[in-house]
This record gives structure tokens, C-alpha cells and sequence, in this order.
């Protein structure tokens, strides 16, 4: 099963405080024994919300939105994308993982929606262009 892991923002991410030497070479330490599992698929950190955009849509509406959005405990700073056998396996391994901001944090664990997940409505036809789409991008 894909998941992805989201480290959720604080006032010190939203006020782009980047981390010290010592937490980056923690979470590469962290980062490395992930890929040696063959847990990890992706990972990135994310720049403040100031420097985002949202585009808001109603019908065919598209309103754009500029940073910094409020709400700060619901904002992501960064995220993972790993392949592990279950909920399980994704919760142990977070449980390894160094605090990623200085002070208390939070790491958000989803599940990736599958293409059995839409049952019916994803016909063979469907079917065939995501998989397309994942050979080009030479993926899962």
C-alpha cells in the first residue's frame, strides 16, 4: 500500500526557519534507512504558505488565492510518499523518525487511494490510461 506522510506546519516552518545542521543530517540518516527498506518513494520539504497560491473553484470559476493561508496546525511543510505493506508498517516507521521541527510536531499518515478503490466507475478504458501515465512517469 502507498501512503503519504505529511509533516504538518508550525509558526517556526510558516516563518521560514530552516532546520540546523544537526536535524538535516538526522532525517537524511532517516531518509537513507527508508530507502535501503524500499519504503521510499518521494520527499520533499514545502517553502512557507507565503510563498504559495491557492485556486479556489466554483463550477467554472477559478479564484486564486495568495499566501500565507491561516490555520498553521493544518498547513503541511512537507511530505513522504512510501510503499509499505500496511498502516502498520507506515506508523513504525514514523514512529523512527526524528521530531522534524524544533519543538512539538505532528506527522499526518493517508492512504493513497488505489484504482480498485473506485470500484465500478473505473472502467477498463480508465484503467489503461492510468497505467499509461505511470509507465511514462516510470512508476508504481
Amino acid at each position: 500500500m502507498r501512503v503519504m506522510v505529511l509533516v504538518k506546519a508550525t509558526t517556526d516552518s510558516e516563518a521560514g526557519v530552516m532546520p540546523a545542521t544537526e536535524m538535516l543530517e538526522a532525517m537524511g540518516r532517516f531518509n537513507e534507512e527508508l530507502v535501503d527498506a524500499g519504503i521510499l518513494v518521494a520527499g520533499e520539504g514545502l517553502q512557507p504558505s507565503a510563498n504559495g497560491k491557492r485556486v479556489a473553484f466554483d463550477g467554472p470559476r477559478r479564484t486564486v488565492v495568495d499566501g500565507p493561508f491561516a490555520a498553521t496546525r493544518e498547513l503541511v511543510a512537507g511530505f513522504w510518499l512510501w510503499q509499505v505493506r500496511d498502516m502498520a508498517e507506515a506508523v513504525a516507521w514514523v514512529k523512527r523518525c526524528p521530531n522534524p521541527m524544533p519543538g512539538p510536531s505532528e506527522i499526518e499518515i493517508r492512504p493513497v487511494v488505489e484504482a480498485a478503490d473506485f470500484g465500478d466507475a473505473m472502467t477498463p478504458e480508465i484503467a489503461a490510461q492510468e497505467d499509461r501515465i505511470r509507465d511514462r512517469l516510470g512508476g508504481e
